[in-house]
């Protein structure tokens, strides 16, 4: 379960695997899988990881258990550990701040503790914020996408631990997407931003605390990673029986969590998305051939239906997405994109040494934004960044929490 600084060799995960195994037998209603989450597992076996001690917590209101109860008012109610400090990412503890809007700390008006930003003059712990804690908790819920901050917060949070000598737990929660599908451009050193802070593609399919161990490898912070009961990364989101908590203001529903890449990668290029990800479109598009040209290319667990948005003069589809454990959205992203650009005329933004402007920092790589205007097939764009797409992948094998493979019988049933 612990993992500081070195990867262990494979005998060890195996006997990770078995004593979790033991300890956590898959709990099943019907044919219904429910999972327990790291927060509740730390509090049920692993309390003594607390006990006793000066805790802070970075979380916001996704921070829930399995019924949807607050981590935080689970951690006051213990009484056996103090929560002396929170640590809120970007949107705020309550998730309604708009998207890049600066939030403030500030004293929480019932817990009478220190709420410190995470977003607002650092985006990382200083040594002040993290000074009386003796561990540093992580429960905030992803969705999957590479250039969501709450993972590159997490990243922000290693290094502030390491740096200040501070132990780092991450309570591990499910990736809404799965945790089969790895997909899209992967981050080159000189394009590293908060939308991407370390080597990932778009769609990377790890979970909070996998993605806390590939990021250790650099970073050797004191590293402890709960993880779940009951979770296989062949789950889509409603396998695991989790209740959904809003993430952020635009992200209301598990529809805009599958379409956040698949229609919002365009930033800057006129290619935009409306409807909180739920429509992808441009000026000037042919809403009709745009929609046959994505039908006709394969990409699997999705239709697109074309729809004009005649206010701002725009043809576009709307996503309609009918099998969410096929549904790729990082690639679709990609194929939405070079499809517009084929058939419209659109313009990437470019980038200069003193400033990479936000579509490079989505796609991790000027390259993308090349292909685009030079007229590249989806496919060709694909198979320009398949080469270190499969060098990550091999990479991420070592990082996979062993617990999550799923059960052969498991495969069966999803197909």
């Amino acid at each position: 379960m612990k993992k500081v600084k070195n990867i262990p060799e494979m005998g060890i995960y195996l006997l990770i695997f078995l004593l979790f195994l033991s300890l956590f037998p898959l709990r099943v209603r019907g044919n219904e899988v429910t999972v327990k989450l790291g927060n509740e597992v730390l509090l049920e076996s692993f309390y003594h990881l607390i006990e006793g001690k000066k805790v802070g917590l970075v979380t916001n209101q996704t921070g829930v258990d399995s019924r949807g109860v607050s981590f935080i008012d689970n951690l006051l109610a213990s009484r056996r550990a103090k929560l002396i400090a929170l640590y809120t990412p970007e949107h705020g503890l309550d998730g309604t701040v708009r998207a890049g809007t600066s939030v403030n700390s500030y004293i929480h008006p019932d817990y009478d503790i220190p709420v410190y930003s995470l977003y607002g003059s650092t985006r990382m712990p200083t040594r002040e914020m993290l000074l009386d804690i003796e561990v540093l908790l992580f429960d905030l819920q992803d969705i999957g996408a590479r250039t969501y901050t709450y993972m590159s917060t997490l990243q922000y949070c290693l290094v502030a631990a390491e740096k200040y000598n501070k132990p780092i737990i991450v309570l591990d929660r499910p990736n809404p997407l799965g945790g089969m599908i790895v997909e899209g451009p992967v981050v080159e050193d000189t394009f590293k931003s908060f939308m991407g802070v370390d080597n990932l593609p778009l769609a990377h399919g790890m979970t909070a605390g996998e993605l806390a161990l590939f990021y250790n490898r650099q970073i050797g912070a004191d590293l402890t990673v709960i993880p779940m009961e009951g979770y296989h990364r062949a789950m889509s989101f409603t396998d695991t029986g989790l209740p959904f908590v809003q993430p952020s203001p635009n992200i209301p529903d598990i529809t805009s969590v599958y379409g956040y890449m698949a229609t919002g990668l365009g930033e800057g290029t006129g290619v935009f998305q409306r409807e909180q990800f739920r429509w992808v479109g441009g000026k000037g598009l042919n809403a009709a051939r745009y929609a046959e040209l994505l039908n006709s290319s394969g990409l699997p667990g999705v239709r697109y239906i074309p729809e004009e948005k005649e206010k701002e003069g725009a043809g576009g589809v709307r996503l309609e997405i009918y099998d969410p454990s096929s549904f790729n959205p990082a690639k679709s992203g990609i194929y939405a994109l070079a499809h517009a650009f084929r058939l419209g005329n659109f313009r990437v933004p470019k980038s200069t040494p003193n400033n990479i402007v936000m579509f490079d920092k989505i796609m991790g790589t000027d390259q993308i934004g090349r292909y685009l205007e030079e007229g590249l097939t989806p496919q060709e764009i694909e198979a320009s960044y398949a080469p270190q797409l499969q060098c990550f992948k091999e990479e991420r094998e070592r990082f996979l929490i062993p617990l999550y493979t799923p059960p052969m019988e498991f495969c069966q049933n999803e197909g």
